[in-house]
């Protein structure tokens, strides 16, 4: 089973940026996405990209945040933009839609100050 591993959290003044990482253990074949909770709400599902490089986006991001990836290194970016304090949370990356994925790695803590 392939292993998911997020970085590049951290703390950053609203407006700011950051750039997320997840690098897989192997190769990934499917959609992919980035997942994020806040405490007290469900995860949900924030950007989300084919393996052929077709993109999706909450609209709560839309604008602001970019996923790319890079198949050859069997990583997913998420590059963050003019963030705001209500996109704080722990973010995930895992497989995308149509799967529900139910195993979830420790994730990247996203911190943003007003």
């Amino acid at each position: 089973q392939v292993q998911l591993v997020e970085s590049g959290g951290g703390l950053v003044q609203s407006g700011g940026s950051l750039r997320l990482s997840c690098a897989a253990s192997g190769s990934i074949f499917g959609t992919m996405g980035w997942y994020r909770q806040a405490p007290g709400k469900q995860r949900e599902l924030v950007a989300s990209i084919t393996r052929g490089g077709s993109t999706n986006y909450a609209d709560s991001v839309k604008g602001r945040f970019i996923i790319s990836r890079d198949n050859a290194k069997n990583t997913v970016y998420l590059q963050m933009n003019s963030l705001k304090p209500e996109d704080a949370a722990v973010y995930y990356c895992n497989l995308g839609p149509p799967f529900q994925p139910t195993r979830w790695g420790q994730g990247t803590q996203v911190t943003v100050s007003s």
